[in-house]
């Protein structure tokens, strides 16, 4: 007799006295089906299955305009117009602009760093709960999707920069040098999304509410990041602390580098650089780690 068929007999004729379920199938070997797999084993699968991830980004971008008339165009457009608004409020109402040098471009450099992580966050956020047909038909490593939902904002992503160049050239900033850490910059910051889209994709799959709760939460985070305003003008005179955790802020950082290499032209402070490689870091570690610990229970209920 094959040692299923030995389990189950010894199942059916009730096992041995007081053994659990989980003590006769470890007695005999069995396994659960969907058992999480250890940490190498599962980056191997992610590895794996590297196609499938890419082609999923690939496809959703594709299909997510396919009905609006400009299509990917909205992609760019979105924080275009979010920018515009923001500067009529901030540097024509507040008189944001007259305190800071090229504030237009100040401007759109912060909305477009910003958003690059807002939509990745919120995308993972919703990466398992939106996919629950498809996690429940097919096995595969559960992190393949809030991975492909970041890939997909990386792809939109050359898209922006480029308009973002353009603009920032329009509004007199000369190209340096320095433009060649803008790749460092967004792999940084790459870095750093995909751990916080893994961490809230754990998250989003078990709190219901998080949907509604993301929006209020990742508008609070755009306020405190310095996306209209110099953090360092704003808390002048301010307790020293306040500063600190407002420029600590990662969405803060990334934005500063940013504008340090692409606007104004000189190296970003090595507070700058030990800020951003720490949350890059931290966030994909803490990321990874989270969402792997919660791989069997996604899909279930």
């Amino acid at each position: 007799m094959s040692q299923p068929e030995s389990a189950v007999a010894d199942a059916q004729a009730g096992g041995r006295a007081g053994e659990s379920l989980a003590e006769l199938a470890a007695r005999h070997g069995l396994r659960r089906a969907i058992a999480r797999p250890s940490m190498p084993a599962y980056l191997r699968q992610l590895w794996e299955r590297r196609h499938f991830i890419l082609t999923y980004a690939t496809s959703r971008n594709v299909s997510k305009y396919s009905e609006s008339a400009l299509g990917q165009l909205w992609q760019v457009l979105t924080p275009l117009l979010n920018a515009a608004v923001y500067w009529l409020m901030f540097g024509v109402i507040l008189a944001q602009s007259k305190k800071i040098d090229n504030y237009p471009a100040f401007l759109i450099t912060g909305v477009m760093v910003f958003t690059f992580t807002q939509r990745t966050v919120t995308g993972g956020s919703k990466s398992i709960s939106s996919n629950l047909s498809l996690i429940r038909a097919l096995h595969f490593p559960r992190a393949a999707l809030p991975l492909a939902y970041a890939i997909q904002e990386l792809q939109l992503l050359g898209w922006s920069m480029g308009v973002l160049f353009v603009l920032v050239l329009i509004t007199g900033v000369h190209i340096t040098w320095l433009w060649l850490l803008v790749p460092v910059t967004l792999v940084l910051q790459l870095v750093f999304n995909v751990g916080a889209s893994l961490f809230m994709a754990r998250i989003g799959a078990f709190v219901r509410d998080m949907n509604q709760l993301l929006p209020f939460v990742l508008r609070t985070w755009l306020y405190a990041s310095g996306v209209f305003y110099d953090i360092s003008d704003k808390t002048k005179g301010l307790p020293a602390a306040l500063r600190w955790a407002l420029e600590f802020n990662p969405a803060a950082a990334y934005i500063k580098f940013m504008r340090d290499v692409l606007i104004y032209g000189h190296l970003p402070e090595r507070w700058v650089w030990a800020t951003c490689i720490f949350w890059a870091v931290f966030a994909l570690i803490v990321g990874f780690w989270y969402f792997w610990r919660a791989e069997e229970r996604y899909g279930r209920g």
